[in-house]
C-alpha cells in the first residue's frame, strides 16, 4: 500500500502534463508530495527523512519552475534526487559501516517471508548489491538529465514515468535474483527464532 502511494504523485504529474501543461503537472506534484508528508505524519507520527528530502526538491524546483516558467528547473529533480541517493548509498556503506541496500531488502524479505525462517545471505552479496544501486541511481541521474536536454519536454515526461519505473523494477528483479539461492525453501521446516544474518 505504501508504495503504491508513492507512485501517486508520478501517476497525476503524468496525466496533468498530458490533459493540460507542465506547469499545472508541477504546481499538482508539489501538492501531492506534501499530501504524501502529511499522510506520513498523521499515519505513522513521523515522517522519513527520504520524503522530507523529495518535498524538499519537488518545492523548492517547483516554485522556480513556476515563477519564472521554465520547465528546466523541475527536470532536475529526479537527477538530484537519484545522485543524492547514489552517494548516500556509498558514504553509509563506507564512511559509516551501514550497508543501506541491506536494511531495506532485509525488510522486504522479513516480510515476505513473514520471518519464519532463517535467511543468511553473505556480507560480499550485500556488499555487491550495495555497488550494483550506487551504480544504477547514478546511471539514472546521469540519463535523465541528458534525456531532458537531447530530447522533448513530451519525451522526458514519459521517460521520467515509464522509464524510470521499468529501470526500477528491473533493478528490483535482478537484486532478488542475485539474492534468490540464500532464500527459504518452502519445504525446509519452520523455525522460531528467523533473522537475516
Amino acid at each position: 500500500m505504501h508504495a503504491l502511494i508513492e507512485f501517486i504523485p508520478l501517476v497525476l504529474f503524468f496525466t496533468v502534463f498530458k490533459l493540460v501543461d507542465i506547469y499545472w503537472a508541477t504546481a499538482l506534484l508539489m501538492g501531492t508530495t506534501l499530501i504524501q508528508v502529511a499522510y506520513s505524519y498523521f499515519k505513522k507520527s513521523k515522517v522519513p527523512a527520504r520524503q522530507w528530502l523529495f518535498f524538499a526538491i519537488a518545492v523548492i524546483l517547483g516554485t522556480l519552475t513556476l515563477v519564472f516558467h521554465d520547465e528546466q528547473f523541475v527536470k532536475w529533480k529526479a537527477t538530484i534526487i537519484y545522485a543524492v541517493l547514489s552517494v548516500t548509498l556509498l558514504s553509509s556503506r563506507y564512511l559509516m559501516g551501514k550497508n543501506l541496500v541491506k536494511q531495506a531488502l532485509s525488510s522486504v524479505l522479513n516480510n515476505a517471508f513473514e520471518a519464519e525462517q532463517a535467511i543468511s545471505v553473505p556480507e560480499p552479496l550485500w556488499d555487491k548489491l550495495n555497488l550494483l544501486w550506487v551504480a544504477i541511481t547514478a546511471a539514472i541521474a546521469a540519463l535523465n538529465i541528458y534525456i531532458a536536454y537531447s530530447f522533448s519536454l513530451d519525451f522526458w515526461v514519459n521517460f521520467k514515468v515509464f522509464g524510470l519505473m521499468a529501470i526500477t523494477f528491473v533493478s528490483i528483479f535482478v537484486s532478488i535474483i542475485m539474492l534468490y539461492k540464500y532464500l527459504p525453501d518452502e519445504d525446509q521446516p519452520k523455525t522460531d527464532d528467523s533473522k537475516l544474518t
